[in-house]
């Protein structure tokens, strides 16, 4: 059937991307606003014009020849090679099994114009190539997850009769084109699953259906090609006419000068590369150093090329073949941005790292705050302002001026008033927030690397602040080091009678121990008691320089880690966030948005993590930098999980080897790097001068405590200062040693600092009585909803969490044992 519309199917069929585990991921270093990803040896999503929105689903190819039909991606019998390290120029190259056929695919992102060209050659004897294109324009938006089934539904598709071009197009104004060198000898346009070229070759055999034009609807576009050599362009604008002359540009300038174009901007950018190199890394790993340089070419292809310094988390969206999820991963994180831009500076683009921060700055909120994640061309709306705001998040900019600071780089402009005001945001709503989640986006509470994090920031911030707000910060600090344990570490509960330890750092810290509600769960699981679930969170405490990495407490917790997170595979070791994870593919090995539970799977990201606790006891990382090598896929990217069960190969599931989650992850390219740089140097890169200066990682006695409703002192230290300190003024009624009436009195609260107000009660305050109770009453005559608040004066010293029996969590629960 030929030219005129395709017939309304009953009805459209159901959307999805394509699957998160990528081979490739590839920009060019040019005018070009184009991000190229690759999996299952076909084009999967393609971005346009900002690296947060994709418009392709995918561009995969049919071969067929007399009686027969195979869709490569399917076929699984492909290689992937680029011609060296870092240079994402891939020649992928398809072989037919049972038919004899020859597929090499060589794509590469124009640098010059906003396309796509690939350089294909298709040998066999009476064999046809069948380009098959799925369009899904306009995807990338604010959208509540009712209402994601529907998106892309309005794309239309057409072909040019007079050349028989390719075109498509969504409600809100982009465009593709998808031109051939020699040209389409066949073309049409249908609908998914009724008249689409692959249903089509599943009905008929072979390509029958040739209809002009297709859409409002879930469309896909398909074009016949002759076997031998030629060229495919698919160009993007904001009309027909731009993107076929972005694709016509492409097709002109041919594959040889667009590759050397493309070669010569990445090769520039590599030159400025100071990674450690075969030399430094002698005793290292094969093939280390190549793997490094593809790290960091992976870190700068996740920047837009518009708005200076926004890092996407992944170029990938979780489980993608599952779900129409208009974000995906390919958004900004102030934490995997802040990681990346770490990296990029250990790897010698500090210049690089300094962008990151300035966009960061310039999408900070006016309270301090950074929103949970955001897309790049829709900022500063946040993609969930309900979301909670993550302390870590705030704090981790922080971290990164000050390294910024150490290399001597000047600070983009609006650094200094963003960690000022993020200072501010911190000393009002940390360490501890009811409002905070952790860095896995899940449950509320005291995080070790959170509150260390935090730390950091403010010494950081103090470097800037000065007066009463410089003094605060450097109080606040030490006073939340010296208390780290007492709101993370637990002793003698039943998770370190098991393992014979003396207690351990939890992954979260609740008020005398409670129950953490775990997310990605089946509806009918029951809380997990707080002292029973673990993480690798505690690992940045050494990594921070804020405490000994052979401080019991940090092995003992160690050793709990490896008891119940590792996990063996044939890449080597690696390690789950936290026991009773739901995070990952079921038994089945169906993706996680089927249930939205599922099992948790090992982080390689967690392997370079576990492997900068033995760099820092001295020792070396090759085990853990082996076994992050051996988890790469066959492009050298990086998974956020592994596979850890029984191989499920009809779901690409092996174990050691990447699931469908999301590849690559640029966090776990950060930490490959980071963890090969503190294996030459010996020191972490996140590890600042200024904390190793105050600390020496050794806990603080800080002369002045601090009490919050968030972060309530139970028991004070003798010797120290007690400030109550609230968000606005008050009058604190206080008395000592149970209300005592000849002690009772009040005084008001005077500004601290840094937005916050509160009552000192000195040594000499609190000298020779036993406790202190105390009320707050507002401006307007309010008082505060609690009748009283207890602390007891002249303890020997900071508390742990130690948890009563009625708190203790049972390991069954937790998934221990």
């Amino acid at each position: 059937m030929t030219g005129g519309p395709a017939p309304l199917p009953r009805a459209q069929a159901l959307q999805s991307w394509t699957s998160g585990a990528k081979d490739l991921v590839m920009t060019a270093l040019g005018t070009s606003r184009v991000w190229a990803t690759t999996g299952q040896g076909i084009f999967t999503e393609i971005y346009w014009p900002a690296v947060d929105q994709p418009q392709v689903k995918d561009l995969g190819f049919l071969i067929g020849g007399a009686g027969w039909w195979q869709e490569v991606k399917r076929a699984g019998n492909y290689t992937v090679s680029t011609p060296e390290p870092g240079l994402m120029l891939p020649a992928i190259v398809h072989t037919g099994r049972s038919q004899a056929y020859r597929l090499t695919l060589r794509p590469v992102v124009d640098p010059d114009h906003d396309a796509l060209l690939i350089d294909y050659e298709l040998a066999g004897a009476g064999v046809w190539l069948y380009p098959l294109l799925a369009p899904h324009l306009g995807i990338s938006q604010i959208t509540p997850e009712a209402q994601w089934a529907a998106l892309g539904a309005d794309n239309q598709a057409w072909t040019d009769p007079a050349d028989l071009a390719l075109f498509a197009c969504g409600s809100g104004g982009g465009f593709l084109c998808l031109l051939a060198r020699p040209g389409f000898t066949r073309a049409g346009a249908g609908y998914v699953g009724d008249t689409d070229g692959w249903t089509d070759f599943s009905r008929n055999q072979s390509m029958t259906l040739t209809y002009g034009k297709a859409g409002p609807g879930v469309i896909a576009l398909t074009g016949e090609l002759a076997a031998g050599p030629g060229l495919l362009a698919l160009g993007f604008g904001d009309s027909q006419d731009t993107a076929r002359a972005a694709a016509q540009a492409s097709l002109d300038a041919g594959y040889d000068a667009t590759a050397a174009a493309f070669t010569k901007g990445w090769r520039a950018w590599m030159a400025d590369l100071t990674l450690p190199g075969p030399a430094q890394l002698a005793a290292a790993p094969p093939g280390l150093a190549g793997a490094l340089r593809d790290s960091a070419a992976v870190l700068r292809t996740h920047v837009d090329r518009t708005v200076s310094g926004a890092y996407v988390a992944g170029l990938a969206i979780p489980w993608g073949n599952y779900t129409n999820d208009p974000g995906g991963y390919h958004m900004v994180w102030c934490r995997d941005a802040g990681e990346t831009a770490l990296a990029l500076a250990a790897a010698g683009h500090a210049d690089d790292a300094a962008t990151a921060l300035g966009y960061l700055a310039g999408r900070q909120r006016q309270d301090g705050s950074w929103p949970r994640c955001l897309f790049v061309s829709r900022v500063p709306a946040a993609f969930d302002p309900q979301a909670a705001v993550q302390l870590d998040e705030v704090a981790f900019p922080l971290l990164l001026a000050g390294k910024l600071d150490e290399l001597g780089v000047p600070m983009p402009e609006g650094a200094d008033n963003a960690i000022t005001s993020a200072a501010g945001y911190l000393a009002r709503n940390g360490p501890v927030s009811s409002q905070d989640v952790d860095r896995w986006e899940e449950n509320a509470g005291a995080s070790p690397v959170t509150i260390g994090l935090e730390i950091v920031a403010m010494l950081v911030a103090a470097t800037r602040l000065t007066g009463p707000d410089r003094t605060l910060a450097l109080a606040l600090a030490d006073n939340w080091n010296e208390r780290l344990e007492e709101f993370t570490f637990v002793s003698g509960d039943e998770v370190d009678q098991a393992f014979g330890t003396d207690g351990h750092y939890v992954r979260i810290g609740l008020p005398g121990g409670g129950r953490i509600e775990e997310r990605d769960q089946p509806q009918d699981s029951q809380p997990a008691g707080a002292a029973a679930l673990v993480g690798l969170e505690f690992g940045y405490l050494p990594r921070l320089g804020l405490r000994d990495p052979a401080d019991k407490r940090v092995t003992d917790t160690l050793a709990v880690v490896e008891a119940m997170l590792g996990a063996d595979t044939p890449s080597g070791r690696a390690y789950r966030r936290y026991n009773v994870d739901g995070y990952g593919e079921w038994l089945d090995g169906s993706g996680w948005p089927v249930r939205k539970f599922g099992i948790g799977r090992p982080w390689p990201l967690l392997a370079g993590e576990r492997g900068h606790l033995d760099v820092l006891a001295g020792g070396d990382a090759t085990t853990q930098l082996e076994a992050m090598l051996a988890m790469r896929g066959r492009g050298g990217l990086l998974p956020e999980q592994i596979w850890d069960a029984n191989p499920l190969p009809w779901q690409n599931l092996r174990p050691g080897q990447p699931t469908g989650s999301a590849m690559p992850l640029a966090w776990a390219h950060s930490e490959l790097i980071k963890l090969a740089v503190a294996a030459v140097t010996g020191q972490p890169v996140e590890l600042l001068s200024l904390v190793s200066d105050r600390y020496r990682a050794v806990v603080p006695a800080s002369r002045t405590w601090f009490w919050r409703d968030s972060s309530p002192v139970q028991a004070l230290p003798a010797g120290r200062t007690l400030v109550v300190a609230d968000l606005g003024p008050f009058t604190l009624h206080y008395g000592f040693n149970d209300w005592d009436p000849a002690t009772i009195t009040e005084r008001d609260a005077e500004g601290l600092g840094l937005g916050l107000f509160g009552v000192t009660l000195t040594p000499a305050d609190l000298a020779g009585r036993a406790s202190l109770q105390f009320v707050r009453r507002y401006p307007d005559g309010r008082w505060e909803g609690a009748t009283r608040h207890d602390v007891t004066l002249g303890a020997p010293g900071p508390v742990t969490l130690r948890l009563s029996g009625a708190h203790l969590g049972r390991l069954s629960a937790a998934g221990g044992g």
